[in-house]
């Protein structure tokens, strides 16, 4: 086999693999008319968060972010708004910002 031909065989099982989670969460009580999500799915949701990773967990169940760190936060888990590089990202954008307006650019 080819490295090429391998690697899509593990993309197609890990895909294969988040539809079946994906599937999972929607059966645990989705309701389509109200747009709510049940208990059962919010506690679903939460411990795959703290397993994986709030990003990730919103990717593969298709939530958005924002309403899983809402949940989190609801049951008194501690969620940062972003992970620890946006924050030295952030810190190094700026001061190269400053050091080329101190030059005059």
């Amino acid at each position: 086999m080819s490295r090429q031909s391998t690697r899509l065989q593990i993309k197609a099982l890990i895909e294969e693999i988040n539809e079946e989670k994906r599937a999972e969460f929607r059966a645990l009580g989705y309701r389509k008319k109200k747009r709510r999500y049940t208990k059962k799915q919010k506690d679903y949701a939460v411990s795959m968060a703290q397993e994986k990773g709030v990003r990730c967990t919103s990717k593969l169940l298709g939530l958005y972010r924002k309403t899983l760190q809402r949940w989190l936060r609801a049951q008194g888990i501690w969620v940062k708004r972003c992970p620890d590089w946006v924050y030295d990202w952030a810190y190094w954008r700026n001061w190269r910002r400053e050091k080329w307006e101190r030059r005059g650019y």
